[in-house]
């Protein structure tokens, strides 16, 4: 067993956090999770976020034991209220009506899975995020890109919605979807070094 190379894999489809593994620099495989993303149950955002990023990157891992798998998970949270992906451009307009003129959270749930070496790590973080006011003609326009639509919270900071941020509190990767900084703590407890990467706008 110690023989075996212990290669990386994403158990995520997003490209966003494809690009910042890229960025970290990192050497990896795609495998996409298919773990029920069901609402929370009484959970807060940060616990909520941790277990289902577990869940995927044990579901992956059990799989490939000798690999290590890196699951996550993204919401969004106004006043403690859980915001998934919008089902209609209806519901994508609430959501930003919720978020205009004020201050909410964005929660990041990173898991680090390695059975081969019984490993497992998970890490919550938090970012605040500021939106200014936001007219309803600028939501209806930002809607009209379809680039709410698989969003949590209807918006992407990296995309068109980064206009309507005013302020960050914490990391930019982790609004985006994968806190690189704290990732990179937690790989090198498995004695993986990742270079400098940069987490700010």
């Amino acid at each position: 067993m110690n023989n075996v190379a212990h290669t990386i894999v994403l158990a995520s489809a997003s490209p966003r956090r494809r690009e910042l593994l890229e960025l970290m620099g990192l050497h990896f495989a795609v495998e996409p999770s298919d773990v029920d993303e069901s609402p929370p149950m009484d959970e807060a955002p940060g616990p909520y976020a941790v277990r289902l990023a577990l869940e995927k990157a044990t579901k992956v891992a059990r799989a490939r034991k000798y690999e290590i798998v890196i699951g996550a998970d993204t919401v969004v949270a106004k006043d403690s209220t859980i915001l998934g992906k919008p089902t209609d451009a209806t519901e994508a307009q609430s959501m930003l009506r919720s978020l205009s003129g004020g201050v909410h959270e964005v929660w990041t749930g990173i898991a680090v899975v390695c059975m081969a070496k019984r490993f497992e790590a998970v890490k919550a973080v938090c970012s605040e995020v500021t939106f200014r006011e936001v007219s309803d003609g600028e939501m209806d326009e930002y809607i009209a890109t379809g680039e709410p639509m698989d969003k949590a919270g209807a918006y992407a900071i990296q995309g068109g919605a980064g206009r309507f941020v005013s302020r960050i509190k914490g990391s930019y990767h982790n609004v985006i979807g994968l806190p690189t900084l704290e990732l990179a703590r937690l790989l090198e407890q498995l004695g993986i070094e990742v270079g400098y990467v940069s987490d700010t706008v």
